[in-house]
């Protein structure tokens, strides 16, 4: 992993940290846990746990232009593009789509038709990583107050969107896909690395 390719992890923090000021949310919140997650997990299956955080820390970064659905994903990839942090720009794309259509991001497209096909263009250009998967997996398991059982994940951003179609269900699936190739590489099951969060935001 090319550590210019995405902020230090300082840069990284005092960025959310703006991004917060100009768009106050859960979603700062959501991405710190994500980020935590994330290096949890890169560390028990030998992946670069700085670089893990760093990635899972921005990966929502878009959300800095205020209350939007798909077009965060163009903001993030825009803003890390532009600064020369082309592997945070990905993961800003990839974030969202274990399957890669865009017709099963849950909300709406609030993207010019542009900013539509680059995304789509560019779904069809990443061969997807560890790393993409990682963010992936973390983004499905992170409330704002900590990680939690991917259903209760799931389910809770199907509730807000009021969207369930074929195409989230197929994203369901690739999402449980990615949890078990987690779980393979990490030889445990990951709920294991936090059991104690997971049944306080999944049970209690």
């Amino acid at each position: 992993m090319n550590e210019l390719d995405m902020p230090a992890k300082k840069d990284a923090e005092d960025l959310l940290k703006w991004a917060d000021g100009q768009n106050p949310g859960p979603w700062v919140r959501h991405s710190k846990t994500v980020a935590r997650a994330a290096k949890t997990i890169a560390a028990q299956c030998g992946l670069d746990e700085k670089a893990a955080y760093v990635l899972g820390l921005l990966h929502d970064i878009g959300r800095y232009e205020g209350a939007t659905d798909l077009r965060h994903i163009y903001s993030g990839y825009k803003m890390m593009n532009e600064k020369g942090y082309d592997r945070s720009a990905r993961i800003c794309l990839t974030h969202s789509f274990p399957y890669k259509d865009i017709k099963s991001f849950n909300g709406n497209n609030d993207c010019a038709a542009d900013e539509t096909e680059l995304i789509k263009a560019k779904l069809k250009e990443y061969d997807y990583d560890d790393y993409d998967k990682l963010i992936q997996l973390c983004d499905s398991l992170s409330m704002a107050d900590g990680v939690c059982l991917m259903e209760v994940r799931l389910v809770d951003v199907v509730r807000r969107h009021e969207i369930l179609n074929k195409r989230i269900l197929n994203k369901w699936n690739a999402f449980f896909e990615i949890k078990k190739y987690f779980d393979n590489k990490c030889k445990i099951n990951i709920y294991r690395l936090f059991s104690g969060e997971i049944i306080k935001n999944s049970i209690d």
